[in-house]
């Protein structure tokens, strides 16, 4: 493994996810892999905040009443199915079973937002989707959301604060409306050095392409 004294490159990668999109869990992992081919490259990953439904109240809603109005009752089965077989080639065992609640998720977006400041974003980012697809833990729940901070360094109970007295709202919304304005209309959504964009779960070769064309720009600007 390459100590971070010998990267003799950096290349900032800002991710437009949503923690209860199963492909971008998916599009995560294959970041992943694509990242570790390039061990002389200090990677900045920046997670930014995107909802696929901003509608869902505050409390959330059952999962499967969700998901039959979104796409219809007789869809549920074989839309598992498609994901679960592309989530198994990336290493996650969706249990699409027995997640019951379909969380709003701009409580989960501070989070991850505060997360930065202690360097932890990509850690937070992970087990977020794991506890939902992997664990089906509820990510509406605010004690849920402080034992995630716990674990990662936060202090939870300023976090508890911070979630109860709305910090950063404000700042989650302008950069999920960022996203919008830019013509983002589904996730995840990667931009390489600032400039180079892709869309969806993509290949690992994609993404790897995508580093070696963004080193390339970066080094001829």
């Amino acid at each position: 493994m390459t100590d971070d004294a010998e990267k003799t490159q950096t290349l900032e990668i800002d991710v437009m996810s949503d923690v209860v999109c199963p492909w971008c869990y998916i599009g995560k992992r294959k970041l992943d892999a694509a990242c570790a081919e390039f061990p002389e490259i200090a990677f900045e990953i920046r997670w930014r905040a995107f909802q696929l439904d901003p509608t869902i109240p505050p409390e959330g809603m059952a999962r499967h009443d969700y998901l039959a109005r979104k796409f219809g009752a007789e869809k549920i089965a074989s839309f598992h199915e498609r994901i679960a077989a592309a989530g198994a080639e990336a290493g996650i065992p969706f249990a699409f079973d027995a997640i019951t609640r379909s969380p709003n998720t701009l409580d989960a977006h501070r989070l991850i937002r505060w997360s930065h400041a202690k360097h932890k974003q990509h850690e937070v980012v992970e087990r977020l989707f794991r506890l939902y697809f992997v664990e089906a833990r509820d990510l509406g729940d605010r004690d849920v959301l402080v034992s995630v901070a716990e674990e990662f360094g936060l202090d939870g109970s300023l976090v508890r604060r911070l979630l109860d007295d709305g910090t950063d709202v404000g700042s989650v919304r302008e950069e999920i409306a960022t996203a919008a304005r830019m013509g983002v209309s589904g996730v995840p959504f990667f931009i390489f050095g600032g400039r180079l964009a892709v869309s969806g779960a993509q290949s690992v070769h994609v993404l790897v392409e995508a580093i070696k064309r963004a080193v390339g720009e970066t080094e001829v600007a």
